[in-house]
């Protein structure tokens, strides 16, 4: 399912939500100039390492693919090398690695998800709020992650823990609210107007299932519990303030008209 608009228009210009997505952006930049002999130092040095967390004394070796002049030819060598040391203490990783990102679909999918979804709850915790409730959910994701395969040797990187928490703050703040979706069915693709809670409820379950499908060693290298931990801390986040009234008040939504409520069947 691809967000692509929601019915909840913003009092203010969302200046943080922006500045994380230009940072996101900057950084990629960096980092897609830095990727040298099939490496990207950044990701070994700002990168979540778990297994430099828990074991700060132990170096971290990490597999490498070179290729191996031989008698029979050119092939290809797999050798264990030190990644490259942070420095500063490896702790500061958790909140370093959410600005990095795995490629092109990783940073384009999770900055279209931070347009949609953040602007709105900006404007319902204030600019100072959301910067700060932004990166909590980024540490917050990243430790759950790391809690949850301590002995990893893999860089965890990307804004989506983050972006998890911003989606759970969107549902309790909005439960009113409705997203236009964009659902590839084969031969069609349906464009359908669903409420936040269910579309944001089955991204949800769809992390769950996810999660322990890797623990069950199905996963597919994406940090599942990095989004369960940050979509729970978001909503757990955005529930305090909500009572504590330290949020701005809902803003109305949107009037239906005939273009944002119905469904459509365009060919694929």
């Amino acid at each position: 399912m691809l967000p692509l608009r929601d019915n909840i228009p913003s009092r203010s210009t969302p200046f943080i939500n922006y500045l994380m997505i230009a940072i996101c952006g900057v950084v990629f930049a960096f980092q897609l100039a830095d990727e040298n002999d099939g490496r990207d130092e950044m990701v070994e040095r700002l990168g979540m390492i778990p297994v430099r967390i828990t074991r700060p004394d132990e170096p971290v070796m990490i597999p490498k693919v070179v290729l191996q002049q031989t008698a029979s030819g050119i092939r290809e060598v797999t050798r264990t090398v030190p990644a490259a040391a942070p420095s500063f203490p490896a702790v500061f990783t958790l909140l370093t690695c959410i600005f990095l990102h795995g490629g092109w679909a990783h940073f384009i999918g999770n900055m279209w998800f931070l347009y949609i979804f953040g602007d709105n709850v900006e404007d319902r915790l204030g600019h100072f709020g959301y910067l700060v409730f932004y990166l909590v959910c980024g540490v917050a994701a990243s430790t759950v992650h790391l809690l949850s395969d301590r002995s990893s040797i893999m860089p965890t990187i990307g804004a989506s823990g983050a972006i998890a928490g911003v989606m759970g703050a969107y549902m309790l703040l909005y439960p009113r609210a409705t997203v236009m979706t964009l659902i590839p069915l084969v031969v069609f693709m349906q464009i359908v107007s669903i409420p936040a809670p269910i579309f944001l409820g089955i991204w949800f379950l769809m992390q769950i299932f996810s999660g322990f499908g890797e623990a069950s060693g199905e996963g597919a290298g994406i940090a599942w519990w990095a989004h369960i931990g940050g979509f729970v801390v978001g909503v757990a986040i955005a529930f305090i303030l909500n009572r504590l009234h330290f949020t701005r008040p809902r803003v109305d939504m949107r009037r239906p008209n005939s273009d944002s409520f119905h469904m459509y069947r365009l060919r694929s």
